[in-house]
């Protein structure tokens, strides 16, 4: 019987080497050559740590689009975006956004949390004894942040928040992570934390969960709406009468009675965003720049609100609860994304409220953008031209 495990190199395993045989593993097993896959500028050792089993590289359509112009607490000036995606029509979309933005004078964009969390779990005998591990919570909370801290020089124990339901207390710990999303770091934080729990603890925990699910890692949920996960951003912009006209060809009024009908529509159908399309920038974006890819599940989600100016102006803004973005660490670091970040400004430490802030603004970019071709009747029109279909 012929080997059919992927050829791996225990000694190192991230060497062209190494990828190079496993191409030719699957040129054996399949009859394709990966080609295309196995022609890349990065070193192979720079991808220990971000994939195993490395192959090659899979090479996506990088485009630009803006500049976008920014005015917001951490987020200044112009912006170039690098947006990857095989979507026709979605660069050029943004970038007409952002030229709507910046006309206007540019976007206010504001930063109101920034945490991230794990959620344990502990199973008493009776809500009774879960109360009463609460309260112990709350009396050793200085013992469990020291527990917590000691495992990262970064990570900061912010709160615990508690929630009882039968005999279980279900616990949300809330962290900052500096420029990091932080995920592994508040995991093995809360680990240490827990462990610390389970040694020290006087009455009896009948069952420990490191995970309870209420921080709803990568999946959206109406705890992370509401409490957040990752930063909370606020995006306003106020659109002129004169560019909605000229560049958007849209009045003030016809946009917001489009946002109305948009509002009511995302109730009915359950919507986590009840804007235009703030996923598909955000992926674009967030493939370029390094950042876990998953993330756009809870990232994505967002309100949306419009205001007629007696002007004939329109105030527009976003509210996205859970940004998760990083400048350090994860794959921010790989060559191409690094080149990525770099072109922002948005490398390294001391730099992810201004990512979140930048993100952001392309989600209002997509949103102006789509939100008028729409009630122009031009959405279709644009796609033939630029799209796929052609």
């Amino acid at each position: 019987m012929s080997n059919t495990r992927i050829p791996r190199n225990k000694d190192n395993d991230y060497t062209t080497e190494a990828a190079s045989a496993r191409r030719d593993f699957i040129k054996e097993k399949t009859g394709v050559a990966m080609d295309h896959i196995g022609q890349y500028s990065t070193d192979p050792a720079a991808i220990a740590g971000n994939c195993e089993n490395f192959t090659g590289m899979i090479q996506m359509p990088l485009g630009l689009a803006g500049p976008v112009k920014i005015n917001g607490e951490h987020a200044q000036g112009e912006f170039y975006i690098p947006m990857a995606t095989t979507e026709g029509t979605l660069v050029a979309s943004y970038n007409r956004g952002m030229r709507a933005i910046s006309e206007c004078g540019g976007i206010k964009t504001t930063v109101f949390e920034d945490v991230m969390q794990r959620a344990p779990a502990f199973i008493f005998e009776s809500a009774r004894e879960s109360k009463a591990f609460g309260q112990w919570l709350l009396d050793n909370y200085p013992a469990l942040r020291e527990q917590a801290e000691a495992t990262t020089s970064v990570g900061k124990l912010q709160s615990i928040q508690q929630w009882p339901m039968n005999r279980t207390l279900y616990t949300r710990w809330n962290y900052s992570t500096g420029d990091a999303a932080g995920q592994n770091m508040v995991s093995k934080a809360t680990d240490a934390a827990c462990k610390w729990i389970l040694k020290n603890y006087p009455g009896d925990i009948e069952l420990y969960s490191f995970s309870g699910n209420i921080d709803t890692d990568k999946k959206h949920s109406q705890m992370n709406f509401m409490h957040s996960r990752g930063k909370k951003v606020v995006a306003e912009i106020v659109l002129t009468k004169a560019v909605l006209e000229k560049l958007l060809h849209i009045t003030a009024e016809k946009l917001h009675q489009l946002r109305t009908l948009s509002n009511t529509g995302a109730v009915l159908a359950g919507s986590a965003y009840n804007g235009g399309h703030s996923a598909n920038g955000i992926a674009a974006f967030f493939i370029a720049t390094g950042q876990d890819e998953a993330n756009v599940v809870e990232s994505h989600t967002g309100h949306v609100f419009t205001e007629v100016r007696p002007n004939g102006d329109l105030y527009w803004s976003w509210t996205l609860p859970s940004l998760i973005v990083a400048t350090f660490g994860g794959g921010t670091a790989l060559p191409t994304q690094r080149e990525c970040l770099e072109m922002l400004d948005c490398y390294g430490k001391g730099k992810a409220r201004k990512l979140a802030e930048i993100v952001a603004a392309v989600v209002a970019a997509g949103d102006i953008s789509i939100a008028s071709a729409v009630r122009a009747d031009e959405f279709v029109t644009a796609h033939e031209t630029y799209g796929r279909n052609r």
